[in-house]
């Protein structure tokens, strides 16, 4: 057997296979002889076939089985001992296709394999590289709007007689119109973004009637959910014009500050004060603002790799490889995705040189603690009054793990998170304080 490679150029190949009859024949005999054992064919005993009966039955299709598995494995082999950074798969070429061969176990295969190979570069990233890292501070306004949500959140429904802003309206809306469209509904009056209608629907009773403007009170989204039409058909109504009568009045009310709420928001007895509770709140607030900067470093981390690495790819191949594993996708979907595939390829790159270069290792342990992460997040936030055990956690995450799908993208994300943690550790971070309201306005200017 032969096993060669020649460079086209900096990210293309080929790996040429020459094979012997002496290289196949004997998997091709263990093939048919195993075969022959476990065959039930008519006139035969079970496992009495002999294997030349196989051989002249079947012999073709196991020699094309066996030898293009023995093709692959050589492959991989050939390409982990030279240490190539292949990009997907080898493909046949085509031309391969049109060699005549007898399949009488008797011929010598050649057979030629394209492939890509990974751009060489050097990560950019050193302690001479200097990023900001972000402390944001909540504002008064950001907590007081915490606060009221979480009030919000454990208040009651009251039924009010005469309407405020921010109430939800029971309410008739009828188009002015005849046969005009008729709907009753509710209507969220803290939507309303036309100051003139929101003045208009306070102060309202049971059984009052007013005119609004449809389209400039709500958001066309809003109108198509309000009437039960479509956005379309919301964005082209003819008459928007529609009079409201109100058949009842919801609001609800704001959780009182007592050891009752407390206590339904954190363990009984850990915060009895009001002091206490907006120290609380400040500490959970400032928390996910924590996981906004991280992920602030995060992007700018993966934005300065991107334009610090310019390199080129095969991506002819790389197009002819997506086609052959994915049959379905048209010429069309392949275009408009392609610049997309290319981006995550570049990063994937660049995480793995980081990860091979420092011997970076994800271990299971990282996996499952990560799985179990994300389960109590997902738990938490349909049942905040649940608190599931470790034990729990972990066979949950099991469960999860044994979905291949689901364990590869888990692995990718620690791979990330390992990733992320190495640099930085290795890069130079510029703390910088910031008050939430500076930091949506960077992060909006950003984009």
């Amino acid at each position: 057997m032969n096993i060669s490679h020649q460079t086209v150029d900096d990210v293309n190949a080929n790996i040429k296979v020459e094979l012997a009859p002496e290289d196949y024949n004997p998997s091709v005999d263990k093939a048919i002889k195993e075969q022959a054992k476990k065959a039930k064919l008519p006139g035969f005993r079970p496992g009495m076939v002999p294997p030349g009966h196989i051989r002249r039955t079947y012999g073709k299709s196991i020699l094309f089985d066996e030898i293009n598995k023995l093709v692959n494995d050589k492959i991989s082999e050939y390409i982990s001992e030279n240490k190539l950074e292949v990009l997907g798969q080898p493909l046949p070429v085509e031309n391969d296709a049109d060699a005549k061969y007898n399949w009488d176990f008797n011929d010598t295969f050649a057979f030629t394999y394209e492939i890509g190979i990974a751009p060489e570069f050097e990560t950019p990233f050193s302690k001479e590289t200097a990023f900001t890292t972000y402390d944001i501070k909540a504002d008064d306004a950001t907590l007081a709007e915490r606060v009221k949500n979480l009030r919000r959140s454990y208040g009651k429904m009251t039924n009010p007689e005469v309407s405020e802003e921010g109430d939800v309206l029971y309410a008739t809306l009828k188009q002015t119109k005849e046969e005009g469209i008729e709907k009753t509904t509710s209507v969220r009056t803290d939507i309303v973004e036309d100051a003139k209608t929101k003045k208009a629907l306070t102060g309202l009773k049971q059984d009052d009637t007013v005119k609004i403007d449809i389209k400039k009170a709500f958001k066309v989204a809003d109108i198509a959910r309000i009437l039960g039409i479509t956005e379309d058909e919301a964005d082209n109504l003819d008459v928007t014009k529609f009079e409201l009568t109100v058949k009842n009045i919801n609001r609800l009310e704001e959780a009182d500050l007592n050891q009752e709420f407390f206590d339904k928001l954190f363990p009984a007895g850990d915060v009895t004060k009001e002091e206490e509770f907006e120290a609380k709140v400040k500490e959970e607030v400032e928390g996910l603002f924590k996981q906004n900067a991280d992920q602030k470093l995060r992007n700018d981390i993966y934005t300065y790799g991107m334009e610090q690495v310019d390199v080129k790819f095969p991506e002819a191949f790389l197009k002819k490889w997506l086609k052959a594993t994915n049959p379905n996708i048209s010429d069309e979907e392949l275009e408009e995705g392609f610049a997309d595939f290319l981006s995550n390829l570049k990063w994937t790159i660049i995480e793995n040189r980081i990860v091979t270069a420092n011997n970076l290792e994800v271990k299971y342990d990282e996996v499952i603690n990560l799985a179990k992460e994300r389960i109590y997040a997902q738990i938490k936030m349909y049942n905040t009054n649940d608190e599931p055990t470790d034990e729990q956690l972990g066979q949950y995450a099991l469960q999860l793990l044994q979905d291949r799908e689901q364990a590869n993208r888990l692995f990718e994300e620690a791979k990330a998170l390992k990733v992320f943690d190495y640099l930085k550790e290795n890069v130079t971070l510029k703390p910088q304080e910031i008050a939430y309201v500076d930091f949506e306005k960077l992060e909006k200017d950003s984009k």
